[in-house]
């Protein structure tokens, strides 16, 4: 018997360990969505940059995460032996590559706000001390249990803050914080003449679209894979993603005018939005809360790309992580009360007080570190760098070379 035991507890510890890495593998994967994402709505003379800030970015965010982040986050080192680390089938191994592309998914978020005039080490440095300490403070505050928040929250509130795959952790975090890098970088040259908004058309729609489609693939890792053990699999969660994405597609479509930049950021908006409470709502609570997050997103990129001159936001990664993530955060509070279908067990008070503690948190962090390394160093290229693009004044190559 205890042979049995034995064998059926490897059992276990094999397929999870295996399902974990498969959610990394595919989260991982989603970065090159966020590449080509931004490498279609940029001008052909930042696209090479937008390439090399995705993989610099991911492998600084990897670097910090293992030494710092994870143990702020979770208490947890890797300083032991490779027999202790690789335990249980080195679980917790896959587990932190599993949260560290989550980790590494702020800067990528980032990214796409501040494209086209910021400088190259300066902001890798900020990314690394954003995931290094701020990201972590706060996911190890929801994620961990960590500082009594989410005690707290249960105490007076009846349920802790439900954020299942990071809407608000993730998502809200890195919009956030990319609203302050976005405002201290300031707007980029030629974009307004005399009051008014000259268009920076996307240099390669097939680019944007591959790069949505990828992102809305790896998401069902992103969503499912949150579960993190095989026991706790639930195609509840895959189709809640699925409601939702197809819900910011089609609001996106009909409130953008068939514009492929917001058809193809729509199915995102609606992902971002679900992932807090795709484990507690019914499918068509998902769908509505997706929808909406299509038409938050189409209507305030609009509105910043219009009247809001002060906001240069490249990709709308601000409408898209940190709005429809605020708003997701908020969903979960009313789609996965039993009372609208959902399976209960959550708070819409806790669900907003938890949504307004990440936004204070990303801010704060993002104007504080941003603001720091811009009085060192600046962040901004000089007139002439911005002029000639990111690529050659930076990397010294174009996208395309010429025979």
């Amino acid at each position: 018997m205890d042979h049995i035991n034995s064998a059926v507890e490897t059992l276990v510890s094999s397929s999870n360990t295996l399902f974990i890495l498969l959610g990394a593998i595919m989260v991982f994967a989603m970065h090159a969505g966020f590449a080509f994402l931004e490498v279609g709505t940029v001008r052909h003379k930042n696209q090479v940059n937008a390439l090399v800030k995705i993989m610099t970015d991911f492998a600084v965010s990897a670097l910090v995460y293992f030494f710092v982040g994870y143990q702020i986050a979770y208490g947890v080192t890797f300083f032991d032996s490779a027999e202790v680390l690789s335990a249980n089938n080195g679980y917790e191994l896959v587990k932190f590559f599993f949260l560290m592309t989550f980790a590494a998914a702020i800067p990528a978020i980032i990214s796409g706000g501040v494209a086209e005039r910021a400088k190259f080490y300066p902001m890798l440095i900020s990314a690394a001390v954003i995931v290094g300490l701020v990201y972590p403070f706060f996911e190890g505050i929801i994620w961990n249990g960590n500082y009594g928040f989410q005690d707290w929250l249960e105490a007076n509130y009846g349920a802790s803050f439900h954020d299942f795959a990071g809407s608000v952790v993730v998502h809200g975090v890195g919009g956030w914080v990319a609203l302050a890098a976005i405002l201290l970088l300031g707007t980029r040259n030629g974009r307004f003449r005399q009051g008014k908004l000259v268009a920076f058309a996307p240099s390669n729609i097939p680019f944007l679209a591959l790069g949505a489609w990828i992102l809305c693939i790896g998401w069902f890792g992103f969503n499912v894979m949150s579960a993190q053990t095989l026991d706790g699999v639930s195609g509840l969660v895959a189709v809640n993603s699925l409601m939702a994405m197809v819900g910011g597609v089609l609001t996106a479509m009909l409130i953008g005018k068939n514009d492929p930049g917001f058809i193809h950021n729509g199915p995102l908006a609606g992902l971002v939005a679900v992932c807090a409470g795709s484990d507690v709502m019914h499918p068509i609570g998902a769908l509505i809360t997706g929808g909406i997050a299509g038409i938050l997103f189409t209507v305030l990129f609009t509105w910043i790309q219009q009247k809001l001159h002060s906001v240069d936001d490249v990709l709308g990664v601000w409408p898209l992580h940190g709005i429809c993530g605020a708003w997701g955060g908020i969903a979960a509070g009313i789609f996965g009360s039993s009372s609208l279908g959902g399976l209960g067990g959550v708070s819409f008070t806790a669900q907003l007080i938890g949504t307004l503690a990440g936004v204070g948190v990303a801010l704060l962090g993002g104007f504080v570190v941003y603001g720091a390394v811009k009085a060192i160093s600046g962040l901004r290229l000089t007139e002439e760098e911005e002029f000639n693009g990111a690529d050659l004044s930076i990397h010294k190559i174009g996208s395309i070379g010429k025979e």
